[in-house]
């Protein structure tokens, strides 16, 4: 049971993964209320039998930080903005984000983040990785323009 701890109420971030045979089923049952903020489009490319590591990480870039070098992850994550604006590179292309943005990256996308803005930025960042292997790929190919 989750109870927030005055009378003002709680939000709580449920990741779930699940076999495609369970996806119908109810998240949550009452007096709980749910609201579905992303749903992959399709199964984790990529995603096979075995085992995996699972992490959720609080970032935060400060103020006018220039996005950093190109780099992919070895699994898919799911960041959630919670606070300031920031900026994804893919392919060249530059997208503003803002709070409660979400963003779904597939495995191996090279991508950039930046925060062109004058708050932090912060999101939580929610990756699964295959056992073993570092989740954030460095020197990662670029494509020429």
């Amino acid at each position: 049971m989750l109870k927030a701890g005055t009378d003002i109420p709680s939000t709580l971030m449920h990741f779930m993964l699940a076999r495609a045979s369970d996806l119908d089923r109810p998240e949550a049952a009452a007096p709980a209320t749910t609201i579905e903020v992303f749903r992959t489009p399709k199964p984790i490319p990529g995603l096979k039998p075995g085992t995996f590591d699972l992490n959720l990480t609080l970032v935060t870039f400060p103020p006018h930080m220039p996005s950093n070098p190109p780099h992919h992850r070895s699994g898919a994550v799911l960041y959630y903005i919670l606070s300031g604006s920031g900026a994804i590179t893919i392919e060249g292309q530059t997208e503003a984000k803002g709070v409660g943005s979400m963003i779904y990256e597939p495995s191996n996308l090279v991508h950039q983040w930046g925060n062109p803005g004058e708050e932090p930025l912060r999101f939580v960042a929610f990756n699964i990785n295959p056992e073993g292997v570092p989740a954030v790929l460095p020197g990662a190919p670029v494509k020429s323009p």
